[in-house]
């Protein structure tokens, strides 16, 4: 960056020297002498480094930028581009389910799908209106919410793991005015039935009996399904390139979910920027283990199927142990990962085949650099693409060149090209720091700051949609960010740039604690741990003391055995984190809460805290004096939170 500022000084000098009748030679080597004195020369180092990737990065920037530019024009819609890939390919495997073997054609999917628009236009529903699918991971799933983007009926994906006030919650927030649900779900909805009111039309694909089928007022979708034309529907709206598709709600580790808006212009967007980054090609076999209701499973993986013409296999429900042996079952040559996937597999006991696949690209988020190495030389993958994303976010990156730990990049040379931006922020509170014009304050290299990406509407690439609550899309905008006038997305995550541009997260938004004067990140640390304890779930988090600056660190383990040594662990937590980052407390449970995407969920954890009257599970404090942990009793934890112990 130094070196962008110091190059108008340069060509100044240059300018003036040739003024004064100076020769261009010596005007020249005088002009480079003052910018390499000013240390300009690390522009030039930079440069240097960094000139491929961000050439590479370029390129695949303004391939999608035109390609959106055109089928704006077009007036395109997901169905659409999907029509065009069915007459490319009409007799290719489209998706393949794994549970049942069954592989759908691209011609197949397309009649599944006008089968479903046409029952959606026999059910009276009009454009814009939504219908909640709640049902496991199936190629169904895909020609549900597609069949009703065809006559513009608008989907809401909920997570099939969700129950009680968190379900209703859902489906109350998108407004929909019927629910699909699979019958592996039916216990789940027979909780909620009353709460739906009677207004709410209730369709059910699997077998359940006539008589359950009635005490839940629903009907079989798949008899409708069967007698359903499957001719393509009449084109009865309006939609466009920038119009809703569907909606994906957050995950909800801090929260009830939020409904994610989900345009065409967006599907395409993240799909594209998934097939041109990573270099995915037509003949590509994608292993998808991931939940569709998910923006990875459904957009990165169900969208190469969709728009690029790849074959997609579809696992229900993910499976280490099953992995790779579906891998080389379905010739597969991509695989999707997130979360703490990798992970499990690396604690899987060594098996042939691992080794005995195809497989050369794995996609996703969330790999922890202490585990990016040994997955790819443990399970001979050539290619990591990571990449960093909300599903509403405008401030997506990706890691191109395999940059070990980093979850994507922005030009150091030409930061202007993405307007993207590391910002300093409070560390208590979180809020933007601001300086004396009240413009936001961007942080330097090496310095944590949050990632926000400047809001233009007019720009598929970087608009921001929002969700379905207006309070909650205005929670994540900030306004006069970069200038007066402007406004941007805040991604609530923490991340750190190096002087190459290379993108590291560090922490979601308030995970971050201070201890001892020190922010400690409980991603870092939830990495360490895990790999002293085997790859084992690590949930970290700041407690509160009473009278005690600060938080202190508290790690949940699942670990339900009775042998877990603390001791032994101590010594290890003692060797690689400072003791600002040790663990004041364990908890050492049989399991820890994660999401459908392997996400840690703290909040009951934060809750119940130390104290050993809220949990079965064993509690542990670290004595500093004596050097060891000591079981929490009720005495133990009364001391502490008197004061009458020292942390």
């Amino acid at each position: 960056m130094l070196g962008v500022v110091r190059l108008p000084v340069c060509m100044g000098s240059l300018g003036l020297l040739r003024m004064i009748g100076a020769s261009w030679s010596w005007s020249l080597a005088a002009g480079l002498g003052v910018y390499l004195g000013t240390g300009g020369w690390r522009f030039f180092y930079v440069a240097l480094r960094t000139a491929r990737r961000d050439l590479a990065g370029l390129c695949v920037l303004l391939r999608v930028k035109f390609a959106i530019r055109r089928l704006l024009r077009q007036g395109a819609t997901i169905p659409s581009m999907f029509a065009g890939t069915v007459a490319r390919h009409p007799d290719k495997p489209a998706l393949v389910y794994e549970a049942t073997g069954e592989a759908w054609t691209f011609s197949e999917l397309d009649r599944r799908c006008n089968a479903v628009a046409q029952w959606a236009l026999a059910q009276g529903w009009r454009p814009g209106d939504v219908v909640a699918l709640y049902l496991e991971s199936r190629p169904v799933v895909v020609a549900l919410w597609l069949g009703l983007a065809k006559v513009g009926v608008e989907a809401a994906l909920i997570n099939f793991n969700l129950r009680r006030d968190a379900l209703l919650h859902c489906v109350g927030v998108s407004g929909a005015r019927g629910l699909v649900f699979g019958a592996e779900l039916v216990e789940a909805v027979q909780e909620v039935g009353p709460a739906l009111g009677s207004a709410m039309q209730r369709f059910c694909t699997g077998t359940l009996s006539p008589e359950l089928l009635a005490s839940l007022s629903a009907q079989d979708l798949d008899l409708l399904l069967a007698s359903s034309p499957t001719r393509a529907p009449p084109l009865a709206h309006s939609k466009g390139f920038n119009d809703r598709l569907f909606y994906i709600y957050t995950s909800g580790t801090t929260g009830l979910p939020k409904a994610a808006i989900v345009v065409h212009s967006r599907y395409y967007r993240i799909a594209a920027f998934g097939y041109y980054s990573f270099g995915m090609r037509a003949d590509d076999v994608i292993y998808d283990c991931l939940p569709l209701y998910h923006s990875a499973g459904n957009i990165m993986g169900v969208g190469q199927c969709l728009l690029h013409g790849l074959t997609v296999v579809v696992k229900k429900k993910f499976s280490a142990t099953r992995f790779w042996d579906d891998c080389i079952k379905y010739n597969c040559t991509v695989v999707q990962y997130i979360g703490e996937i990798c992970r499990y597999l690396l604690s899987q006991p060594v098996r042939p085949s691992e080794t005995g696949h195809r497989v050369r690209l794995a996609v996703g988020n969330g790999l922890r650099p202490s585990v990016w190495e040994a997955f790819t030389q443990r399970f001979r993958v050539k290619q990591i693409g990571e990449f960093y994303g909300a599903t509403e976010c405008n401030c997506s990156i990706a890691n191109m060149d395999g940059k070990v730990g980093a979850c994507g990049f922005n030009s150091v040379i030409l930061p202007h090209v993405y307007p993207i931006r590391l910002l300093k922020v409070n560390e208590e509170t979180m809020e933007l720091v601001r300086d004396s014009r009240g413009l936001c304050v961007p942080c330097r290299q090496g310095e944590p700051g949050l990632l926000v990406g400047r809001i233009n509407q007019q720009d598929p690439l970087r608009r921001f949609d929002g969700y379905a609550n207006k309070d909650a899309t205005n929670k994540k905008i900030a306004h006069d960010v970069f200038k007066k006038g402007d406004s941007a997305y805040l991604s609530g995550d923490v991340l750190v740039m190096d002087e190459l541009g290379y993108m590291y997260f560090r922490d979601r938004s308030g995970d971050t604690f201070r201890w001892r004067g020190e922010n400690v990140s409980t991603t870092e640390v939830e990495g360490t741990l895990s790999g002293l304890v085997g790859q084992t779930d690590v949930a970290v988090y700041g407690v509160s003391v009473p009278g005690v600056e600060g938080k202190a660190g508290m790690a949940a383990i699942a670990d339900g055995s009775e042998g877990f040594d603390c001791a032994a662990f101590l010594r290890e937590v003692q060797k690689v984190l400072p003791p600002y980052a040790r663990p004041v407390f364990l908890r050492l449970s049989p399991q820890v809460d994660t999401t459908g995407t392997f996400k840690i969920q703290k909040t009951r954890l934060q809750k119940e805290g130390y104290d050993p009257r809220h949990s079965s599970d064993r509690i542990y404090f670290l004595n500093s004096r004596a050097g060891r942990y000591e079981a929490v009793t009720e005495e133990l934890y009364g001391a502490i939170v008197e004061g009458r112990v020292s942390l």
